[in-house]
């Protein structure tokens, strides 16, 4: 772990919150000043639009009262410029001006302004005003703090488990290289080596999800052979299906035409699927992986709809339980195992097929099982 690991980790001191006074008029500037002095802020100051950018170059503030009529730049400008920063869209602006239509008010909020106060002032209003922006941009940076803390501690555990799995698999298949193994140590070093699978598996969608939750995935998109697709998801599960005694069928998949995804995340997802079709079967039985594809109704476009079905003997689940199936780290009892089960790999396959503008989801069929689904336009 470096330094800056070290540092995020841990509990950060609160400083004084920086408060960035943005008017032409001197004599405005000193009365804002007078006012917001004894709450303990460090104060910085701006005479023009070029000013206020320049101080943001340099260090941001937590919060801006900003003039509306500057001389350089209009102070509906700069909040749009503001606003459209990735960098600065955070930071709460107060609008302290003399105009007081509701048109302006309505623009100055239309432009970005988070707040809206009119000269002449009332003190503890404006006092009031700057706390409550203050608490909300320390809200803000607060969840910004978890979740980079989140995703670090996700990246040092994947990191430290992989060469761990890494090493087991290796010894496994070093040992059946040597031969000379029982089939009860042949069997008992498969489902050693399922579970380590299902591990990395596990990491790598921890990973993904977390990628996912920071913005839009980037998709490198590739046109979608469905043959070579189900066959490589079934080759990926067929040992899982072995270990739980379970038949995986599919039938002949037809060609689609104009569909193009992510192969190697959309594989995943549906690996994903067909696993936990797999492990909620009861031993014995068959889960199939079918699709159909058709124009969408709902769209002018020409590309055809693609639906993919993935359908198991499991019992059945109540409404509430079908749609849990999908959130992440949700413990669903795996009833006809007896056993619980932590929800990741639906989760990622919901989030991958939205990223490619589609469903994923679960429904009972009748008299008996379940049938998760992926629908994409």
């Amino acid at each position: 772990m470096n330094a800056d690991e070290v540092s995020l980790l841990m509990t950060a001191v609160p400083e004084p919150a920086r408060v960035l006074i943005v008017d032409d008029d001197p004599m405005a500037r000193e009365t804002l000043e007078a006012v917001l002095r004894k709450e303990g802020y460090t104060l910085l100051f701006a005479a023009s639009g070029n000013e206020l950018f320049q101080q943001m170059a340099a260090a941001a503030p937590d919060l801006i009262l900003l003039d509306v009529m500057m001389p350089d730049i209009h102070g509906f400008d700069i909040c749009l410029r503001l606003k459209a920063s990735a960098h600065y869209r955070h930071i709460p602006i107060i609008l302290v001006t003399a105009l007081d239509s509701t048109a302006d008010l309505v623009r100055g909020l239309d432009s970005g302004a988070d707040e809206f106060i009119s000269k002449p002032f009332r003190s503890p209003e404006l006092r009031a005003r700057v706390r409550t922006m203050l608490r909300i941009k320390r809200q803000y940076d607060a969840l910004q703090y978890m979740l980079q803390t989140r995703d670090l501690l996700s990246n040092m555990i994947v990191h430290d488990m992989r060469n761990p799995l890494a090493a087991v698999m290796l010894y496994i298949q070093l040992l059946r290289r040597r031969g000379n193994l029982q089939s009860e140590q042949e069997r008992y070093l498969e489902m050693i080596f399922n579970e380590a699978q299902h591990v990395s598996a596990f990491l790598e969608d921890m990973l993904l999800l977390n990628k996912l939750d920071r913005g839009p995935l980037t998709l490198t998109r590739s046109p979608l052979e469905l043959s070579r697709l189900f066959a490589e998801v079934h080759q990926k599960t067929n040992s899982l299906a072995v270990t739980r005694k379970v038949t995986v069928e599919s039938t002949e998949p037809p060609v689609v035409e104009g569909l193009e995804v992510d192969l190697v995340l959309f594989q995943r997802a549906l690996e994903n699927m067909l696993t936990h079709a797999i492990k909620s079967a009861p031993p014995h039985t068959a889960v199939t992986v079918s699709a159909q594809v058709h124009p969408d109704s709902n769209s002018d476009a020409p590309a055809p709809r693609l639906r993919i079905e993935v359908t198991n003997a499991g019992a059945h689940l109540p409404p509430e339980d079908l749609e849990r199936l999908f959130d992440k780290f949700a413990v669903m009892t795996l009833k006809e195992q007896g056993s619980s089960h932590v929800g990741l790999g639906l989760a990622y396959c919901r989030m991958v097929v939205e990223a490619h503008g589609g469903h994923a989801f679960a429904t009972n069929i009748e008299p008996r099982g379940l049938r998760f689904i992926i629908e994409l336009p």
